[in-house]
């Protein structure tokens, strides 16, 4: 696998970040120790913009382009979803820490 841009978020069916990589959940970050990230996120997501910044939460959040048509799994008209929402794959938002900085050119 090519070394990723830094910031560059991608979708992945496991429920962990591996090395060089953290969860889209909002955790707050110094800025001290992760500089060039904050040089692209800034405070977008929040954090003081001083000493931290926060990257962005995306638990829970549904994939753009996903829709009712595309399920995935097998699918009965008599079973009503649990918890009165849609069935979903169990996907994780990840980003990368590490990575090539993206030129603007």
């Amino acid at each position: 696998m090519p070394e990723p841009f830094l910031g560059e978020i991608r979708v992945v069916s496991f429920q962990f970040a591996p090395r060089g990589w953290a969860s889209c959940d909002g955790a707050l970050l110094p800025i001290a120790q992760n500089q060039a990230l904050f040089a692209l996120l800034g405070t977008t997501w929040g954090g003081d913009g001083r000493v931290t910044f926060r990257l962005p939460n995306l638990t829970g959040q549904p994939m753009v382009g996903a829709s009712s048509v595309d399920r995935v799994g097998p699918q009965t008209a008599t079973q009503p979803p649990r918890g009165g929402t849609q069935p979903a794959l169990s996907l994780h938002f990840i980003i990368a820490l590490t990575g090539i900085f993206p030129s603007r050119s």
